[in-house]
C-alpha cells in the first residue's frame, strides 16, 4: 500500500484534481485507490457524484469521536473510494493542539485500516497550510507530491513545503520521498519554462518530467462531477495524467498491480 499526499503551502495549484486524475488512472489499470480528503473546504469531496454526504460520516468523525477510518469510506464509480472532508475539519488545531500524539494519529489509522480494507495506493489531498492535517498526511506518506502552478507564487509555496519536510526529517529518521510536479503548463508562456527551470535549481532531479498542460477539460472535468478520464479519456488532461502515473511507476514510487488497462 503507496501513501501519497498531494501538498503545496499555496492553494490553487492543481492539488485536488491531481489527487482525483491520479486515481482515475490507477482505476483504469485495475488498481484499488482510496482518496482522504483532508481540506477542511473539501473540494474533492464536492467533487463526488453523490451530493449531501453524511457530515457525520467524514475524516471529522475520525477525530471527534474516534470512528474507524473503514466506517467512513463511501465508493466512488471510476475512481475508487473516498473519505470525505467536512467543514468541521478547521477545527482540528484548536481542539487537539499538535502534539506527537495527534500528529501520529492519522498514520495509526491507517495501519488499522490496512488490516480491514484492502488498497494498493491511498491518495491524501492536503489542505493547503500547515497543521494537524497536512503534517499527519505527511508522516505516515511514502511520497509527496508538490504541485507548481506555473507561476512564481506557486514555485513559492513550493520551497516552504521543501523546507517543512527537511525539518520534518530529523524526526522521522527518514527522508521523505518527494517530487515536484509542473501543472497548469502553457508552452506558449514563456513564464511556464522559466518557473519549469527554477524548479530544476531548486529541487533537481525531483522535478518530474510530466508536464500537466493547462487545459480546458481538466478545469471542467470536476465541475461535471468526473475525473480527467471519464469526462475525455482522449483530452490532452488524460495523456498527461496517464504521463503522470507512468513516470511514478518507473521510479518506483507508487504500488501498481497491473499494467492491463481497464475497459
Amino acid at each position: 500500500m503507496a501513501k501519497i499526499a498531494i501538498f503545496n503551502q499555496k492553494g490553487g495549484v492543481g492539488k485536488t484534481t491531481t489527487a482525483l486524475n491520479l486515481a482515475g488512472a490507477l482505476y483504469r489499470r485495475n488498481n484499488s485507490t482510496l482518496l482522504v480528503d483532508m481540506d477542511p473546504q473539501g473540494h474533492l469531496t464536492q467533487t463526488h457524484p453523490q451530493p449531501n454526504l453524511d457530515s457525520a460520516k467524514s475524516l471529522f468523525g475520525f477525530y471527534q469521536d474516534n470512528l474507524p477510518l473503514r466506517e467512513l469510506i463511501v465508493h466512488w464509480d471510476n475512481v475508487g473510494d473516498l473519505i470525505p472532508s467536512n467543514k468541521q475539519l478547521i477545527k482540528v488545531d484548536s481542539i487537539f493542539g499538535r502534539g506527537p500524539a495527534i500528529l501520529n494519529r492519522f498514520g495509526i489509522g491507517l495501519t488499522a485500516l490496512k488490516k480491514e480494507h484492502a488498497v494498493d495506493n491511498i491518495v491524501l489531498d492536503c489542505c493547503p497550510y500547515l497543521g494537524v492535517l497536512s503534517l499527519g498526511a505527511i508522516f505516515t506518506a511514502d511520497l509527496v507530491i508538490v504541485p507548481i502552478a506555473s507561476d512564481f507564487l506557486s514555485l513559492e509555496g513550493a520551497k516552504k513545503v521543501e523546507k517543512t519536510l527537511t525539518a520534518i526529517e530529523p524526526f522521522l529518521k527518514r527522508r521523505i520521498a518527494r517530487r515536484y510536479l509542473m501543472t497548469r503548463y502553457d508552452r506558449r508562456r514563456n513564464m511556464s519554462a522559466q518557473v519549469r527551470n527554477q524548479a530544476l535549481e531548486a529541487f533537481g532531479n525531483d522535478v518530474l518530467d510530466t508536464l500537466i498542460s493547462e487545459n480546458v477539460t481538466v478545469a471542467e472535468s470536476p465541475s461535471n462531477k468526473q475525473d480527467i478520464f471519464s469526462y475525455n479519456s482522449n483530452s490532452v488532461g488524460a495523456i498527461n495524467y496517464n504521463a503522470l502515473l507512468d513516470e511514478l511507476i518507473a521510479q518506483d514510487l507508487i504500488t501498481h498491480m497491473s499494467a492491463t488497462q481497464a475497459a
